[in-house]
């Protein structure tokens, strides 16, 4: 396996990817569309409009398959050997940060890269795939629980101004252990935005003023704690993507069961 320097004088394995088996389930996703006011009152100070809430509408209960998803988002480690593969640029940021500043384009291609070496299906996860790893199998606000509490997770309240180590807040996992799903580095998701069967008339069909229509979750060190929320679903509006914060993590067909036909 590859292996490159971080910046601390660790060896950092290129392909080891620490996957978490997300079971297949019913995710209850979105939000009630009686909720919602009520949701927009509550982060009323971040200076979030409604409309942007309704996006989330309605809460529906969704099958969703059995998957794999990488426990941290990918670093700037990791993200190194491909860069030097593909003549890409290395962010300048410690090799066990998330990387940032990836395009969605790069994102897919390093997937392909990784998945080639792996002889594995690498990929973004969909967007219904990253709020049930996020959720578990309840529909809590914050991927902890339902109640935001400063310290779990890396965003503008702490006052960072950057990100942090993958990993640095496990008291902010999700039910199923996966960590950094609010805050560090805003996640690009394999799905384009569209408004949810069943949305409000009046949101939006498509998002022709976003720099990239497809889904980002999570939020990033640069971010209000609205954007923590397991159900708020946005999309890259700034192009500079490394000052926005915008990274993305892996997902992977769920592991074979011993003995399956």
């Amino acid at each position: 396996m590859g292996v490159v320097r971080s910046s601390r004088g660790g060896a950092v394995r290129v392909e080891q990817v620490d996957w978490v088996e997300v079971p297949a389930g019913t995710l209850r996703r979105g939000t009630p569309g009686d909720e919602v006011a009520a949701v927009a009152r509550r982060y009323a100070d971040t200076g979030v409009p409604v409309d942007w809430y309704r996006k989330e509408v309605p809460r529906a209960e969704i099958h969703v398959p059995a998957f794999r998803i990488a426990r941290t988002p990918v670093t700037a480690g990791q993200w190194a050997p491909f860069a030097a593969a593909s003549g890409r640029p290395v962010p300048a940021t410690p090799a066990d940060h998330p990387v940032i500043g990836i395009s969605w384009e790069a994102a897919t291609a390093y997937c392909r890269w990784l998945g080639g070496r792996l002889g594995l299906g690498v990929r973004l996860p969909t967007e219904d795939e990253w709020e049930r790893a996020a959720r578990g199998d309840d529909g809590r606000e914050f991927p902890w629980g339902e109640e935001y509490r400063t310290g779990l997770a890396n965003l503008v309240d702490l006052g960072i101004g950057t990100t942090t180590p993958v990993g640095s807040f496990p008291d902010g996992a999700s039910p199923f252990g996966v960590l950094d799903m609010a805050g560090n580095a805003d996640e690009w998701t394999s799905t384009l935005y569209a408004p949810y069967p069943g949305a409000p008339a009046d949101v939006p069909g498509t998002e022709d003023w976003a720099f990239d229509r497809h889904i980002t979750r999570g939020g990033s060190f640069r971010h209000d704690r609205d954007l923590a929320r397991c159900a708020r679903r946005h999309g890259a509006y700034e192009p500079d993507l490394a000052a926005i914060g915008v990274g993305f993590r892996l997902a992977a067909p769920a592991r074979p069961v011993a003995g399956a036909q």
